[in-house]
């Protein structure tokens, strides 16, 4: 039985931890008392520790403490929001994980019960570790890409050099677009392209994926039911006998924050759909160029990615390297074995995406880049390079 302790002071956070099924957490406000009480003689071989973000000074010294102390501790940060400097800082420190500090009880559980899971795998020897989460690329398979990406580059050098100077004419800004994003082992590597969209596309993004998101959901019929709020809240907790920050009924749990009332099950959907709802793909993209359109049509704005290949960031054939904001949303579950797999140029999901003429829900994606990490082969990379040439004329504006 894997312990689970929470280092903080936040009573709603407090109050989840305690309707845990099955688990009894223990709580603490000092880092070397949960130090302590991740000894093996607590009664618990390994353990999960929740930190609440709090001070980034202050956390620093508590995480670096409980991983100097105890090495093989799981340790989940719990916090409303995370910037990118602080993400490298507290990852350094030694978090394994982050979880938003409003989770619900049942995602809280899941995340558990994810973890108990592989227990064997998580909480193993450093060897053992290493050799289960870490992805290596075999010797055939980093081979054929140095081969193939150098004849490529030699061959191609022509037609990517005219691209990059109509790319220049057309529209001010630099050939090569360079983005964060994460590939195998959850690596975050400067991506290249060549530049298919005006230099302000990047501000429009949020934007448009809510309102142009070919993967967002369909139905927005659904409405999360909620309770009053403010005073009239308070007053209804009063009147029950209740004083903590959820209210507990035979039928369902309501959550309650600062200004709102909402019951676990819609919080979940909520929650679900963010997950499901990860790929952002916009069709007609006003924020992409004349020049754009052609080179993505003809899949020519990819020609770059063969210098990420040759670097070792990627491979031919693989999982698609996704951006931050979509990798975040797929580290729960079974999404994460689509990262202990090769990072690719192209993939099955694309060949598959195009053979249906570009008509894929995120879920079909998601189980196929999946499928790809657990059978990858050398005659499954033939056949997908096989595949993508004979169809990367792309049927749809994408």
């Amino acid at each position: 039985m894997i312990g689970v302790i929470y280092l903080g002071n936040n009573p709603q956070t407090i109050e989840r931890l305690k309707y845990l099924p099955g688990r009894q957490v223990k709580f603490t406000s000092s880092y070397m008392e949960a130090a302590a009480m991740c000894k093996p003689h607590s009664g618990s071989d390994h353990f999960i520790v929740f930190v609440e973000k709090t001070v980034q000074t202050e956390d620093i010294t508590a995480i670096t403490y409980l991983r100097q102390t105890n090495k093989d501790t799981y340790i989940i940060l719990l916090t409303p929001h995370f910037s990118g400097s602080e993400r490298k800082v507290y990852q350094r420190c030694g978090i394994n994980d982050t979880l938003d500090v409003n989770s619900s009880v049942t995602v809280l559980d899941k995340k558990l019960q994810f973890i108990s899971e592989r227990e064997g795998v998580l909480f193993g020897s450093k060897v053992s570790r290493r050799r289960i989460l870490r992805f290596e690329i075999p010797l055939w398979k980093r081979t054929f890409d140095v081969v193939f990406s150098l004849l490529a580059l030699v061959v191609l050098s022509p037609l990517m050099l005219l691209t990059a100077i109509a790319i220049k004419l057309e529209s001010p800004g630099p050939a090569l677009f360079k983005s964060k994003r994460v590939g195998t082992n959850y690596k975050i590597f400067d991506f290249l392209k060549f530049r298919s969209m005006y230099t302000n596309a990047e501000k429009r993004l949020k934007e448009l994926s809510k309102s142009e998101n070919q993967y967002a959901a369909k139905d927005s019929s659904k409405h999360v039911k909620t309770s009053p709020l403010g005073e009239e809240a308070e007053r209804q907790m009063a009147d029950s006998g209740i004083e903590s920050e959820m209210l507990i009924s035979d039928e369902e749990v309501m959550l309650i924050g600062d200004d709102y009332v909402v019951s676990e099950t819609d919080f979940n959907h909520q929650k679900e759909d963010e997950i499901n709802n990860a790929f952002v793909k916009i069709e007609n993209d006003p924020r992409v160029t004349k020049v754009g359109r052609i080179i993505r049509k003809y899949s020519i704005d990819e020609l770059p990615q063969l210098i990420n290949i040759l670097k070792g960031d990627m491979s031919i054939v693989g999982n698609r390297p996704l951006p931050l904001y979509e990798a975040e949303k797929l580290t729960v579950d079974n999404s994460i074995d689509r990262f202990m797999a090769p990072a690719g140029l192209t993939g099955l999901w694309q060949v598959e995406e195009r053979g249906k003429g570009g008509s894929m829900s995120a879920e079909e994606r998601k189980m196929l880049d999946i499928e790809y990490g657990q059978t990858y082969s050398f005659a499954l990379d033939m056949k997908i390079i096989f595949k993508t040439l004979t169809a990367f004329v792309q049927k749809d504006n994408v």
